[in-house]
């Protein structure tokens, strides 16, 4: 059984992660470190700091998920790394590649386990996508479309803030950029187009819109924002045929879910808990399983990279 222990005690830990080691089986919560200690407690774990530095010095605490604003990856992913733990870190697991890749090194030198929490992932309808599309259900890719539509944040949090990795294409951009990647077999694209809209001077992306083309194969046209009302769509498209998922299609996981072709196929998924079958599959891993579901470091590295490109795009101005 392996322990667990939480760097930080926000939104996500506090509503879907604590929730998930609690109901997994093997893992337990362990502890948790935060700057607010009722924050922490209300997680539920054995014990409670209020220095990061602690919880990495617990040598009961055998992986690290680390819950903090997008700025902090780096520094606390490579400092639990080097205290002997596993990691397991919020996406994006970096504000760029440069980050991701010297994260990676860190794990390759400690010996540890280091996996970004892209936890749509663990969904058996996004892995059925994936499959479908390398076993060439619909031929060969040429289109996809996507977009992530999500609520704008409450006045003081991080996501309005550049400065702490803020913004759609950070938050929800990440999951349409990861699907529009696979469906591309994780070919490098160029970025041919991309605009992009702010809250206010000065502050994070609100909204940003670009096309991906993979030379020789064809055009991912992908749009995400933090505005207001909520969408997730996709739609991938092949030389024999398409694959749509029924909205949400990048968080389903609470209610039933939808992959339909045009082949006539339909698969129907009963609600569940991806963030359960990531710690289930991170703890297993940890205790030896090689055949336990991870999301590689490589592919984590495609999607920063294709984001350094966007934001690229848009730093040149040129549309």
């Amino acid at each position: 059984m392996a322990e667990w222990g939480f760097l930080g005690a926000g939104s996500i830990a506090a509503s879907s992660l604590a929730p998930a080691v609690h109901a997994a089986d093997g893992p337990r919560l362990h502890a948790v470190a935060a700057t607010d200690p009722r924050r922490a407690r209300a997680l539920d774990p054995a014990r409670v700091y209020t220095r990061y530095e602690e919880l990495l010095d617990d040598p009961d605490v055998d992986i690290v998920y680390v819950a903090l604003h997008n700025s902090a990856h780096r520094p606390w992913v490579e400092r639990a790394l080097r205290a002997g733990k596993h990691v397991l870190c919020e996406k994006p697991l970096g504000l760029t590649a440069v980050e991701v890749a010297a994260m990676t090194a860190t794990a390759r030198a400690t010996g540890r386990l280091l996996v970004e929490a892209a936890w749509n992932r663990w969904h058996p309808r996004t892995r059925d996508l994936e499959t479908m599309i390398t076993s060439g259900a619909i031929g060969t890719v040429h289109t996809v479309t996507a977009r992530f539509d999500g609520l704008a944040p409450a006045p003081g949090n991080y996501r309005l803030d550049a400065a702490l990795g803020g913004g759609a294409l950070y938050d929800v951009g990440y999951y349409a950029v990861a699907a529009a990647l696979a469906a591309f077999g994780w070919r490098a694209p160029k970025v041919v187009r991309a605009e992009q809209d702010h809250w206010g001077p000065g502050s994070a992306d609100s909204a940003t819109r670009f096309v991906l083309d993979f030379p020789g194969r064809g055009t991912a046209e992908i749009g995400c924002s933090l505005v207001g009302g909520t969408s997730e769509t996709f739609t991938t498209t092949g030389t024999d045929g398409s694959i749509t998922l029924t909205p949400p299609a990048f968080c389903a996981g609470s209610a039933p879910s939808t992959l339909t072709s045009t082949s006539g196929e339909r698969r129907d998924y009963p609600a569940q808990d991806p963030y359960r079958l990531m710690v289930e599959s991170m703890d297993a891993a940890v205790r030896g399983d090689t055949a336990a579901h991870l999301v590689p470091l490589t592919q984590s590295l495609f999607i920063a990279t294709t984001l350094d490109a966007v934001r690229g795009r848009l730093a040149r101005g040129d549309g």
